[in-house]
C-alpha cells in the first residue's frame, strides 16, 4: 500500500522539471545586449567576462565591484549565473547590475557561451 501511495504521489507530481540545454552559439548573439556595458577582454561599466564562468564573484583585483558582490561570497556556476541573470538585484542586493534576462533558455544560452567560449 506504502509503495502504491509513493508512486500516485509522484505521478501526481508531474515530470521533473530540468533546466534547459544551452546553445553557446545562441548565447554568443544574446551577449551582443551585455556588451553595451562588457566586454570579454576589458574592464568597462562592468567587469570583463572572460573566464567569468568558475570564478569567485567579485575577485578581479582591477574592477571596482559594490560592496555587496565582493562580500557574496558566490562562485560563478550554471545555477549562480542564471540566479543572477535573472534577478541581480534579488540574488544579492545592493549590486550595479541591473540587466536581467527573462527567458530560461536565453539565460541558459547565455551561460553556455560564456562558460565554453569565453574561457
Amino acid at each position: 500500500m506504502r509503495r502504491m501511495i509513493g508512486l500516485l504521489a509522484a505521478l501526481a507530481a508531474g515530470p521533473a522539471v530540468s533546466a534547459p540545454v544551452g546553445d553557446p552559439a545562441h548565447g554568443e548573439e544574446i551577449y551582443q545586449a551585455c556588451t553595451d556595458c562588457h566586454s570579454l577582454d576589458q574592464n568597462d561599466v562592468g567587469p570583463r567576462h572572460r573566464g567569468v564562468y568558475g570564478r569567485k564573484a567579485g575577485s578581479l583585483p582591477d574592477y571596482a565591484y559594490s560592496g555587496a558582490l565582493k562580500s557574496a561570497n558566490i562562485v560563478w556556476t550554471e545555477e549562480t549565473l542564471d540566479k543572477w541573470l535573472t534577478n541581480p538585484q534579488a540574488f544579492v542586493p545592493g549590486v550595479k547590475m541591473f540587466f536581467h534576462l527573462d527567458n530560461p533558455q536565453d539565460r541558459a544560452d547565455v551561460i553556455a557561451f560564456l562558460k565554453e567560449r569565453a574561457k
